[in-house]
C-alpha cells in the first residue's frame, strides 16, 4: 500500500503540462535552406505537415496557421535572423485568438522559451513539449506514466535553472533557504534528483516483473515477433489481421500505442507466436524520450524477429525508414535480429498495381488481408531459423503416452493413424530442448526428418 501511495504522488499532475482547455496554435518551421542541418530526404511542407498531425491529434487543439521561415541556423537565440523574425511576429500577432505557436524544433532552451514568449505575447512549444504532452494524454498503464514522468525530468531541470537565475538577478544574489547553507537552486536540484530516482526505481520494479512474465514465456517456447515502425504506419491493424482478435482497436493517430502490448497468433504449420505491438518512432524524436522509454523497447531485444512496418503511401517512407532503422541500431540489439529483419509496405491498396523496390520487402494491405499469407509463410520461415525449432515426423505407438505428450509440448501438424499395426506417422514442430526430452522419455522412438 505503501508503494501505491509513493506511486501516486509520482503520477500526479505534471507542472510541465499546457493549460487545459482549447489550444489554437500557430505553427511556425524554420526552413534551413542549405548546410549540414538540412535533410536532403524531406521538404519544409513534408515537416510542417508531420507538425500538424502532432497537433490534431490533441483533442481540442487546433490548427489556426502554417507559417514557414527561412533560417541559416535554427539553434540560435531567437531562432530566425532579424529581419525574418520580425515578419514572424508581425504575422503571429494578427492572428485571431492564437493561444500557442508550435515551434517546429526538436528542443528550444528555457531562455529562448521566455524571450519567444515574452515578444509574442502567448505559450510556445517545441517538438519535446507537443511529443511529451500526446505521450501524457495517451499514457494509460503505470509503466507509460512512469516514462512519461522520467522525460519531463531534463525539460523541469533547465526550466529551473532558468527561474533561479531569473531571480537571483532581481535579487541580486543567491538565497539561502532557513540558514541550512543551501541555496534555493541546490534544494530544488536535490528535489528533481531524488524524484527521478524514485521513478527509476519504480520502472526497476515493473522492469523485473516483466523480465519474469518473459522467462516464463521462454519456457512455453513461444516464439516472439516484435512488430515496429514509425507512428501511424498501421503496426496495430497489421497485428489485427495477424492474430484476428476482435478486442484491438486501431486509431488512425500518431502514437496511439504507447506500451508494449502482447497478441497470440498462428503461422501456416498451427505454430503459436506472439506478436509484439511497440511504441512508434518519430523523425527528430528527442532523446531522452527514446531513453525514457528504453525500458519498454528493452523487451525488443529479446524477440525472435523483428518486422519492420512502412507506410509505403507516405510521401516521406524513406526518411520514415531511415529513421527507424537509426532508432533500432542505437538500441544495441543483437545483429541477428537486424541481419533477419522481415520489411513489410503495408497500404498497397491506395497505390495502383504497387511493387516493392526493395529486395525481399513483402507488400501488404493490413486493413483488406492482401499479403497476409505471404507474410506469416514469411515470419514462419525466419522463426524455424531463428529459434532452431525442427519439422519432424515421429513414428507412435497409439496405446503408449508419445501422442499426447506431443500435443502438450510440442505444435502437431498431422496424424496419419496405421490402425493395421496400432501406430501413427505424427509430423510436429519442436523446440530443440523439447526435442531432447522426448528422446529420453521415449528413446526407441523412429524419427524422420522433414
Amino acid at each position: 500500500e505503501e508503494d501505491e501511495e509513493a506511486l501516486e504522488e509520482l503520477l500526479g499532475p505534471s507542472p510541465l503540462a499546457p493549460r487545459p482547455g482549447a489550444q489554437r496554435v500557430a505553427i511556425v518551421h524554420p526552413a534551413v535552406k542549405w548546410g549540414p542541418q538540412k535533410s536532403p530526404l524531406t521538404t519544409a511542407e513534408l515537416q510542417i505537415a508531420e507538425a500538424a498531425a502532432l497537433v490534431d491529434t490533441l483533442q481540442n487543439w487546433t490548427v489556426l496557421d502554417k507559417i514557414i521561415i527561412p533560417t541559416k541556423n535554427p539553434k540560435k537565440k531567437f531562432v530566425f535572423g532579424k529581419g525574418n523574425f520580425q515578419v514572424l511576429t508581425e504575422k503571429i500577432k494578427k492572428l485571431p485568438h492564437v493561444t500557442a505557436v508550435f515551434l517546429n524544433v526538436e528542443r528550444i532552451s528555457s531562455l529562448t522559451k521566455k524571450e519567444l514568449e515574452g515578444a509574442w505575447g502567448v505559450q510556445v512549444f517545441d517538438r519535446y513539449t507537443v511529443v511529451l504532452h500526446i505521450f501524457r494524454c495517451n499514457a494509460q498503464t503505470k509503466e507509460a506514466k512512469l516514462q512519461v514522468a522520467l522525460a519531463e525530468i531534463p525539460l523541469l531541470r533547465s526550466n529551473l535553472k532558468n527561474e533561479v537565475s531569473q531571480q537571483d538577478q532581481q535579487r541580486g544574489g543567491s538565497r539561502y533557504i532557513m540558514g541550512s547553507g543551501e541555496t534555493l537552486l541546490e534544494t530544488q536540484n536535490r528535489v528533481l534528483k531524488e524524484r527521478e530516482l524514485k521513478i527509476r526505481n519504480a520502472l526497476e520494479k515493473l522492469r523485473r516483473k516483466r523480465a519474469l512474465l518473459r522467462t516464463q514465456r521462454r519456457k512455453c517456447e513461444f516464439p516472439i515477433v516484435s512488430v515496429m515502425g514509425y507512428t501511424n504506419c498501421g503496426k496495430t491493424t497489421l497485428i489485427k489481421a495477424l492474430t484476428g482478435e476482435a478486442g484491438l482497436q486501431p486509431r488512425d493517430q500518431l502514437f496511439a500505442t504507447l506500451d508494449i502490448t502482447a497478441h497470440a497468433g498462428y503461422l501456416p504449420s498451427h505454430m503459436a507466436v506472439i506478436y509484439v505491438d511497440t511504441i512508434g518512432f518519430l523523425t527528430d524524436l528527442p532523446h531522452n524520450l527514446v531513453e525514457s522509454f528504453s525500458a519498454t523497447l528493452e523487451e525488443v531485444a529479446y524477440s525472435d524477429l523483428i518486422v519492420h512496418v512502412r507506410d509505403i503511401t507516405h510521401p516521406e517512407t524513406i526518411l520514415q525508414k531511415a529513421t527507424v532503422l537509426s532508432v533500432l541500431r542505437n538500441l544495441n540489439l543483437p545483429s541477428h535480429l537486424l541481419d533477419s529483419m522481415v520489411e513489410v509496405h503495408n497500404k498497397v491498396d491506395l497505390v495502383e498495381r504497387y511493387k516493392p523496390t526493395e529486395e525481399n520487402a513483402l507488400a501488404v494491405s493490413a486493413l483488406h488481408g492482401h499479403g497476409l499469407k505471404e507474410l506469416k509463410q514469411e515470419i514462419e520461415k525466419k522463426i524455424l531459423t531463428a529459434t532452431g525449432k525442427k519439422i519432424l515426423t515421429i513414428k507412435i505407438h497409439l496405446e503408449g503416452p508419445q501422442l499426447s505428450w506431443l500435443y502438450k509440448e510440442a505444435t502437431v501438424q498431422e496424424v496419419e493413424v496405421m490402425p493395421e499395426d496400432g501406430t501413427a506417422r505424427v509430423k510436429v514442430i519442436i523446440g530443440s530442448s523439447a526435442f531432447g526430452r522426448y528422446k529420453n522419455l521415449f528413446p526407441n522412438s523412429k524419427i524422420f526428418m522433414s
